[in-house]
């Protein structure tokens, strides 16, 4: 077995190792041994057997550790290192035949759009027009970011490319820079399905020449249709930039409009209360067997406020018969 310096040093340690190990297992295995015995001498030797078995073991890691941290350099101080002999291999292998294509296969047809999308504004709102400064051409703005709502900044909070019914408001930001106070911008909120626009906002530059700024749109629910949307920004009549989102879902129901009915509101009015107003006036007959016979004939007034009591005007009528005989007076009861 041939062994270089570093290896029988390592050897050497690793052996020390276990001797310490091998020496702190039988000193306590001893000690524990002779604390059973009953007798004085043989307990105290084996005792102390045992005792010296571990400090046997301290001095095996001075050992192990003047082994490990200075063995090495000292024996190399007598035994120099000689240079070893590297093995380097003297055949190389190489390809001698390298397979390399001899005809490459080129496109010779590239499908290139022959129409490129360009927004334009539409006649009417570029007839509605009103501003006589000319923007300028150097004028630019960002791509319109969307979300739901903005900051005092004009900055979006929590922008999205989608969005799901029910919509609402929609704000559209952007960047813009060389903007020319006074001059006319547009922005046009387009249904790319139909090419629908459905809101518009087009009015004379009243912001800096540089910044943040905003376009808005709130249409009815039902114009938010699913689908992909686009808003567009011109200076003057030129289209500058735009942004693109997507609606999904379908709109709420509209809301059931409200239909004016007729009602008829009975006032309450005021019925005259009948009060009857009797005149009797009692007038006697002449029969074999004389009797005195009135005949009352109420009249009936309506008034709003009830009249007095009816009053009875008696006027008895006495006719002298041969034998008068006496009746009495009639009870008038009045008939309403």
């Amino acid at each position: 077995m041939n062994l270089d310096i570093r290896t029988a040093v390592q050897t050497a340690f690793f052996l020390i190792l276990a001797g310490l190990i091998l020496s702190v297992f039988i000193g306590i295995r001893t000690i524990r041994s002779g604390r059973r015995l009953l007798y004085f001498r043989k307990r105290r030797e084996m005792i102390g057997r045992g005792w010296r078995m571990i400090f046997s073991a301290f001095f095996l890691g001075g050992a192990a550790f003047l082994v490990n941290r200075f063995a090495e350099p000292t024996i190399y101080r007598f035994f120099p290192p000689s240079p070893t002999v590297t093995l380097t291999p003297t055949i190389t292998l190489t390809p001698t035949i390298t397979l390399t294509p001899t005809i490459t296969l080129t496109p010779t047809i590239t499908n290139t759009p022959s129409i490129t999308y360009t927004p334009s504004l539409p006649e009417a709102i570029a007839a509605q027009i009103s501003s006589t400064i000319t923007p300028d051409a150097n004028a630019v703005f960002s791509p319109v970011v969307f979300a739901r709502k903005i900051d005092k900044d004009f900055q979006p909070i929590d922008p999205q490319i989608e969005f799901d019914q029910p919509v609402g408001k929609l704000f559209g930001t952007f960047s813009y820079d060389k903007m020319v106070v006074g001059s006319q911008w547009t922005a046009l909120w387009v249904r790319l399905s139909d090419q629908q626009i459905i809101c518009t906002e087009s009015a004379p530059w009243d912001g800096g020449t540089g910044g943040w700024g905003y376009t808005t749109c709130e249409p009815s629910a039902d114009q938010w249709l699913p689908g992909e949307y686009e808003a567009q920004i011109f200076v003057g009549l030129t289209w500058n930039n735009s942004g693109r989102f997507t609606i999904v879902g379908e709109p709420p129901p509209a809301a059931p409009t409200k239909t004016a009915t007729r009602t008829i509101t009975s006032t309450p009015s005021i019925t005259p209360t009948p009060s009857p107003r009797a005149t009797a006036t009692p007038v006697p007959t002449r029969t074999t067997t004389p009797t005195r016979t009135i005949t009352l004939t109420p009249t009936i007034t309506y008034t709003l406020r009830p009249s007095q009591t009816p009053t009875i005007t008696k006027t008895p009528t006495i006719t002298r018969t041969p034998l008068p005989t006496d009746t009495r007076w009639p009870t008038l009861t009045p008939k309403s």
